[in-house]
C-alpha cells in the first residue's frame, strides 16, 4: 500500500435501517457502489433470517461506516476464516 492509497474501512449495509452486512472497502464511494449492485439485492433477497428474506424489492438499502461492535464482529469472523478475508459478514442470524 502506498501513502496515497487509502486503507480498508469496515462498512455496514442497512436494509430498512437494520444493520445486515459488514464488508470492507477503500472509500465510501466504493461502498456505495457495492450497496447499489443489483446482485447484492438479489443475494439479500435469497437469504433468510427468522423465516423472512433479508431484503425485498421495496427495501431501502444504504451504507455507512460500521460502529465499533460491527467492526469487532467483522474482524472476529474474518480472522476465523482467513482464506475468506474480505468477504462480507452477516450481522444477523441466518436460517439454516
Amino acid at each position: 500500500m502506498t501513502a496515497s492509497e487509502p486503507s480498508l474501512s469496515v462498512f455496514t449495509m442497512e436494509v430498512d435501517r437494520k444493520p445486515v452486512v459488514a464488508f470492507v472497502a477503500r472509500k465510501y464511494s466504493e461502498a456505495e457502489t457495492i450497496c447499489a449492485d443489483k446482485r447484492i439485492r438479489d443475494k439479500l433477497s435469497s437469504v433468510r433470517s427468522g423465516g423472512k428474506p433479508l431484503c425485498d424489492e421495496l427495501a431501502t438499502l444504504r451504507v455507512r461506516l460500521s460502529n465499533s461492535d460491527e467492526k469487532k464482529r467483522y474482524r472476529e469472523q474474518t480472522a476465523a476464516r482467513s482464506a475468506d478475508a474480505g468477504l462480507p459478514v452477516y450481522l444477523v442470524d441466518l436460517d439454516g
